[in-house]
């Protein structure tokens, strides 16, 4: 879909969008529908009218959302009937998430599935009465085209108007009930873990990888997840299938071969072909978990392609003042993915006959294509070393030629028609991408530092978060996500760089995220907060899907936060959230992976890890070191600095007073649940202590 900007020269009038920031509802601002954005202005036309409201929700980079614009949105005569007997709003799903929870899960609720576009009818004073997701703009198969969905919802309002008011109501009520409900309580032991992985396991694709047929998402915290049931019970079909699905998406069309990063999903079971759309969240969950996998096994392809997504995110996403933007879309209606497939020719073109043979046979290029139009994506049938025995050539020289050509084809991709980016910034995002680039620490701490900044100097208002930042505004009250999300990644940036500021900034939001969000009624967290909009409704999420929940990371932010400070207020949160959810989690585990990890720390065995020493001493850099190589999912670490910097720390962290360098050397501190083995000034020791733990 070509930026908003395209359409400048269009000879239409602009409606109200064209006065918005992002670049969702700018997109549908030369549309002949009278479109407005979500607010008063609206919502008091619709009353005074008496009409219905038509809310379409979206995002920039979702292609049937560009599909029915172009079917409907820009269709003159479905303009006219929806600007005669409707009052039509237009959501960017990506500012207002919590607009979009509550209006999908009322479409769930009447129809038992959800997606965007979104697209919703209300009453007057905003309560739900039917929906829907995409609709052809005539009757299709069967199916009722969208012409037809405006004339009936129409004349139903006109003809069965209390009914209508009734069913509203009706469903407003048990949307109500839903977010409002407490929960059963259940155990809360290690046999809640045994049994997700056990789901996991039952889902599993034994050919391809990964947890269901077709389409096939990355579920990253799900392998995350595996990850640290193997830490505990050294089972071997854990990690079998973290690496399995690792391994296969790594290889696939789903993989970016020539620009880095993955696509946000594959429509066939192997891989291949992918919705070709790329977003941030993706990028930094992938990241952390190919990262782990290397931790895990030391297998050096994990760390290449974590290394990989961190290069293309750079390069491509990042804003220049260092936050990244959100998502790039998978191209033009019609077009999809044809900035990122090649035919033979092509690729011959660019690299000459011979290295073009080679690439072509690496990454299964053919004459006849694997995709539209005789295109191949790019795609790995047979790993690196396996296909250099059968080619006779040295593993090294083949890795220098494919590498030498992806930087030719890569050169020439570049000048095609770039994708559409969608060039806001998200705090939610940009948390998540914080804490998988710090996680990736060297090399890249930089990065995530800069970003942190800019949020916490720009999204910032008064101490409390905001939501969006585009062409120098920020605006939007932060919701839970934005406060979880970055708090994780301020934690792990600490743990990167040890500067006490990201400890403190956490600590801080972490405060300031109970104060606004949490339920002192029933425990857990609300998405919108005292200080959102209030809607109809709010909502309290524990399902793990594409993003991890709010909830879920939350409380793994309090486990960690109050194990590393011993702050017990942190500590009984965090309790009380495990405890609220526990009755959900029972039900279905493998549904709540990300929550399942948090509650992986705080079921323990704790470790505490203290380095104390001089930051810049060799010595205490081959510790640091030795920490951050090894798998360590329940440990918290903390450098006590031997300089002027200690008291910082030592205000947020009292317990480490003691914790002393012996000897003037770098001293290390293992400690479980507190209970701390003797202190070593000894590399080797120390790494036998490391090790003997995991």
């Amino acid at each position: 879909m070509p930026p908003q900007e395209s359409r400048v020269a269009d000879a239409r009038k602009p409606n109200r969008l064209i006065h918005e920031k992002s670049p969702y509802l700018l997109q549908h601002a030369y549309n002949p529908v009278d479109w407005y954005p979500w607010g008063e202005e609206a919502f008091a036309k619709a009353k005074q009218e008496d009409k219905p409201v038509f809310l379409s929700v979206g995002y920039s980079t979702c292609y049937w959302c560009h599909v029915m614009e172009q079917e409907s949105y820009d269709h003159p005569e479905i303009a006219k009937l929806m600007n005669e007997q409707f009052v039509s709003i237009k959501v960017d799903r990506e500012e207002r998430p919590d607009i979009d929870a509550i209006y999908m899960s009322a479409v769930t609720a009447m129809t038992g599935s959800g997606g965007w576009p979104m697209n919703v009818f209300l009453t007057p004073d905003g309560k739900p009465f039917w929906g829907g997701t995409y609709f052809p703009p005539e009757d299709q198969g069967g199916r009722p085209g969208f012409k037809t969905v405006l004339q009936s919802i129409a004349e139903a309002w006109r003809a069965r108007h209390a009914e209508i008011l009734s069913s509203s109501r009706s469903l407003t009520e048990a949307i109500r009930a839903s977010a409002e409900a407490g929960g059963s309580s259940a155990p809360l032991t290690t046999a809640l873990l045994e049994r997700a992985a056990q789901q996991f396991a039952q889902q599993y694709d034994d050919v391809s990888g990964g947890f269901e047929p077709a389409p096939k998402f990355p579920r990253s915290h799900s392998l995350s997840f595996l990850l640290r049931v193997w830490f505990r019970t050294r089972e071997p079909r854990p990690l079998e299938m973290v690496e399995h699905t690792l391994e296969a998406m790594a290889r696939g069309g789903i993989h970016d071969h020539l620009g880095g990063g993955f696509h946000r999903y594959s429509t066939d079971a192997r891989w291949l072909v992918p919705h070709f759309e790329k977003m941030l969240y993706d990028q930094a969950l992938l990241a952390r978990t190919y990262l782990e996998a290397y931790q895990v096994t030391g297998k050096p392809q994990y760390a290449d392609v974590a290394r990989d997504i961190f290069e293309y995110v750079l390069r491509d996403l990042r804003d220049p003042q260092g936050a990244f933007y959100s998502a790039e879309d998978a191209g033009e209606v019609g077009k999809e993915g044809e900035f990122y497939v090649w035919t033979d020719r092509e690729i011959d073109a660019v690299l000459g006959t011979e290295d073009a043979a080679l690439f072509n046979r690496f990454y299964g290029v053919t004459p006849a294509g694997n995709f539209e139009h005789g295109t191949s994506i790019l795609h790995v049938e047979t790993p690196l070393e396996a296909f250099a025995s059968r080619e006779d050539r040295p593993p090294d020289e083949l890795r220098r030629r494919l590498e030498a050509s992806r930087v030719k084809l890569l050169a020439a991709r570049s000048q095609r028609q770039r994708p559409h980016r969608d060039d806001k910034i998200l705090t939610d995002w940009n948390g998540l991408m914080i804490g998988a680039l710090a996680y990736g620490a060297s090399g890249y701490a930089q990065a995530a530092r800069e970003a942190a900044g800019f949020l916490l100097e720009r999204l910032q208002r008064d101490g409390r978060l905001l939501h969006r930042y585009r062409e120098g505004e920020a605006a939007i009250p932060a919701f839970l996500d934005d406060y979880a999300f970055l708090i994780w990644g301020l934690v792990d940036l600490y743990e990167a760089t040890f500067e006490v500021r990201w400890l403190s900034e956490a600590e801080r939001l972490t405060k300031e995220m109970v104060r606004l969000f949490w339920d002192e009624t029933q425990g857990g967290f609300f998405f919108s907060g005292r200080q959102n909009e209030p809607l109809i409704s709010r909502t309290k999420a524990l399902y793990d899907g594409a993003l991890p929940s709010g909830n879920s990371v939350a409380a793994l932010n309090l486990a960690r936060l109050g194990m590393l400070m011993m702050d017990k207020g942190l500590q009984g949160y965090a309790e009380r959230l495990f405890q609220h959810f526990s009755g959900h989690a029972g039900q279905i585990p493998s549904a709540f992976p990300q929550f399942l990890i948090a509650l992986d720390v705080w079921l323990g065995p704790s470790q505490e890890i203290v380095i104390a020493g001089d930051p810049a001493a060799p010595e205490t850099r081959e510790m640091l070191t030795a920490v951050r190589r090894r798998f360590l999912p329940r440990a918290v670490r903390i450098l006590h600095p031997s300089d002027e910097t200690a008291a910082s720390i030592e205000a947020l962290i009292p317990f480490i007073k003691a914790q002393q360098p012996l000897h003037s050397a770098a001293t290390a501190y293992v400690c479980q649940n507190y209970v701390c083995r003797l202190p070593t000034t000894d590399l080797s020791a120390f790494i036998s202590l490391l090790d003997a733990s995991r």
